[in-house]
């Protein structure tokens, strides 16, 4: 008896300036199927009819199916079709997500609460996480995220400013008031502005101290050993995003998904 092809429910496909169209596909499937709207283990319509729905090409549809098959989110049986996989993967570091949303785990309340929002000089960790010069100025943020009200991480993020942050990216440059909005981290406001052009973002993750005045801010000793996550995320080939996070224990697991 063949298998009954689940209907979907897709929103009305939103592709950003600069995103390939088999992204924007990938994104529209993979938040139906995270979002519930595609019941797990069912069976997706074939490529041509995806295409009809979405009013794109076979080609796409099958890029954008590929990339959800290396996710997890979907698998290929031979001779049947493309399924709905049984159970979601975890999402973690492996995919380019604001802090506080991988923080967020089943109804915990999640609150960023900002500390420092100001203009500085560079210094040397900046200077080469960004690709600047001696003398440039960057704008830093620093945040502490908490889940059910307790510190979970304490969040240094960092842009380039002036003249040089209009080079990389004029649209960021013309919106900054919206970059300082409170609630949120540095990066899902960056997000917000600049969607799926974004990346590619690379996480570098060591282990160090607290520190005196970091470890106030979340409730640590100096000397409490922390979990530091290193971010570079990259626009069109530049440095435009920098953060160094310091992650406690009360934070949880992070995933990181291996193929």
């Amino acid at each position: 008896m063949a298998a009954a092809v689940t209907t979907l429910r897709l929103d009305p496909l939103v592709v950003p300036t600069g995103q390939p169209l088999r992204v924007a596909v990938y994104s529209s499937l993979a938040e139906a199927i995270r979002g519930g709207r595609v019941e797990l283990g069912s069976l997706l319509p074939n490529e041509a009819d995806l295409g009809v729905a979405l009013r794109v090409s076979r080609t796409v549809v099958r890029e954008a199916l590929m990339l959800l098959e290396e996710d997890g989110l979907i698998r290929t049986r031979r001779g049947i079709g493309r399924f709905v996989a049984e159970a979601l993967p975890q999402v973690g570091l492996e995919q380019l997500r604001p802090l506080e949303a991988i923080a967020a785990t089943g109804d915990s309340a999640i609150e960023v609460v900002r500390t420092l929002h100001e203009l500085q000089p560079t210094s040397d960790f900046i200077t080469r996480g960004l690709q600047l010069g001696a003398d440039d100025d960057t704008w830093v943020q620093e945040n502490v995220l908490k889940r059910d009200g307790e510190p979970v991480a304490q969040m240094l993020e960092v842009l380039p400013a002036g003249a040089v942050l209009a080079e990389r990216s004029p649209e960021l440059a013309a919106r900054l008031p919206e970059l300082e909005t409170e609630g949120r981290s540095l990066l899902a406001a960056v997000m917000d502005v600049l969607g799926g052009r974004l990346g590619p973002a690379v996480y570098d993750v060591s282990v160090g101290r607290a520190g005196a005045e970091r470890g106030r801010s979340i409730g640590l000793p100096a000397k409490a050993p922390v979990l530091v996550l290193t971010h570079n995320v990259l626009l069109d080939g530049k440095p435009i995003y920098l953060a160094k996070n310091l992650i406690t224990q009360g934070f949880g697991s992070l995933t990181i998904a291996q193929g």
